[in-house]
């Protein structure tokens, strides 16, 4: 077939063909009433698909020019100086937060013993860097129809030993950014957006509108599948900072000191000529380390379809926000039963849930079988409240390695009455509009 061609002819052949199985095998079928609809789903087309074969055909595998180029846009769009790409958002997190404890910070290094504001009304991997390093959590309640931290909480929250807040955005919709930059502020802490759930939300703070995860000093995303964009698995940490970046960028490739990309050697001209740590003069920089790191990178097939998704993104904001507003109206008729969410003040969420807490008569123990069992696909409010999973019995046994600020009732009441079903935007009108009549059949039994 490849015979009388050139390499590029070959390779644009073999895209053509690409784009042709994509269109012809992956269009998913028409809706029809009682189909299952899940709470997620990628939305993509022949776009992503191309880009994945092309950087397969590279066989380049590693981050390579297609990292490099989301990297590039992805920042554009956040309209911040700085982005990594990683592989999950998870290893996101992990990054964000081990970044706060290099030494290069000096004295507001994140040390063993320092506690981290957070919630326990959320994913785990927000908190779960805090507590393998060997700071302390400290457990904020929430609140409700919002999802966000109660920031009535934060002075009773802080100690001598704070230094950070590290929250996340909830299904999309942003906590109060204004009381707790302001919190952070006065007492010279860090502020980490876990930005997973949120990506596309914006947030008018000081007469300015910001995107959610750039408001803070390092704000984080995951594109896994069901989530607001998608590369398989994926995610992103982005700063403006330049230190920040220097050391996220550390952590993420192995902790090592040199600032040169995969494949490539001694961009500073200054690879055997120094001096680090008691190691030899003219050591090779490459293999200097600054930190103890990982080696977090995604894969350059991850960033072409993710490439692909970002010119796509802004319509995926938009059918949320459709999404969710016309579940919202139709779920009216039954506000006396659920308690519906509510936008924080002075932001517009890209939402990526709507989520439900059932009223005083209502059982979600019952409301949330009938509505799986009619073919729409439920989610808890993740870990409800993460203190009681059996990954903290040890720590609840010995009364050490995390604090709660308060109590944490209105967790509770997540974890016992609050449920939510997708608004992703392969939904359409006809699948909402099921979604609402199960809802409204289930809380009506």
């Amino acid at each position: 077939m490849f015979e009388n061609m050139n390499e590029q002819q070959a390779r644009d052949a073999i895209l053509e063909s690409v784009k042709e199985y994509c269109d012809l095998y992956h269009k998913k079928p028409d809706y029809m009433e009682g189909d299952r609809i899940p709470y997620a789903s990628r939305v993509y087309d022949s776009h992503e698909m191309v880009n994945l074969v092309d950087s397969a055909l590279e066989f380049w595998l590693t981050a390579g020019r297609y990292a490099e180029q989301f990297e590039t846009e992805f920042a554009n769009y956040l309209k911040v100086k700085y982005c990594s790409l990683v592989n999950s958002g998870s290893s996101a997190n992990l990054l964000a937060f081990m970044a706060l404890t290099s030494p290069l910070l000096k004295e507001r290094q994140i040390k063993r013993g320092d506690e981290v504001i957070t919630v326990a009304a959320g994913f785990p991997t927000t908190v779960t860097p805090v507590i393998q390093y060997g700071a302390v959590p400290v457990f904020v309640d929430v609140t409700i129809p919002e999802y966000n931290i109660d920031v009535t909480m934060l002075e009773k929250a802080v100690s001598e030993k704070t230094k950070a807040v590290m929250i996340a955005h909830t299904l999309g919709n942003p906590f109060n950014l204004k009381a707790v930059k302001d919190f952070c502020k006065k007492y010279n802490l860090w502020l980490v957006e876990d930005n997973c759930d949120a990506l596309g939300s914006t947030y008018e703070i000081d007469g300015k509108v910001k995107m959610t995860g750039t408001v803070g000093d390092i704000g984080t995303s995951s594109f896994y599948p069901p989530h607001h964009m998608t590369m398989g698995e994926g995610g992103a940490v982005y700063t403006d900072n330049p230190l920040l970046h220097k050391i996220i960028r550390s952590f993420r490739d192995w902790g090592r000191d040199c600032v040169c990309p995969s494949g490539k050697d001694n961009l500073c001209g200054h690879r055997f000529d120094r001096q680090y740590g008691e190691l030899p003069l003219g050591y090779d920089h490459k293999y200097v380390y600054s930190h103890f790191g990982y080696n977090l990178k995604a894969t350059d097939m991850q960033a072409a379809v993710g490439c692909a998704q970002l010119k796509k993104f802004p319509s995926f904001v938009e059918r949320r926000i459709h999404n969710f507003n016309r579940l919202y109206e139709k779920l009216q008729v039954v506000s006396d039963k659920l308690i519906l969410p509510k936008a924080a003040e002075h932001a517009v969420p890209s939402w990526f849930g709507f989520i439900v807490t059932c009223k005083e008569g209502v059982d979600r123990n019952k409301v949330v079988p009938y509505i799986e069992g009619k073919g729409v696909q439920t989610r808890m409010l993740f870990a409800g409240n993460l203190t009681k999973h059996p990954c903290f019995d040890q720590m609840r046994e010995n009364h050490s390695g995390y604090r709660i600020a308060g109590d944490l009732t209105v967790t509770d009441t997540i974890m016992e009455k609050s449920f939510w079903v997708g608004v992703y935007p392969g939904m359409t009108d006809e699948m909402l509009d099921y979604m609402a009549k199960t809802m409204i059949e289930a809380v009506e039994e």
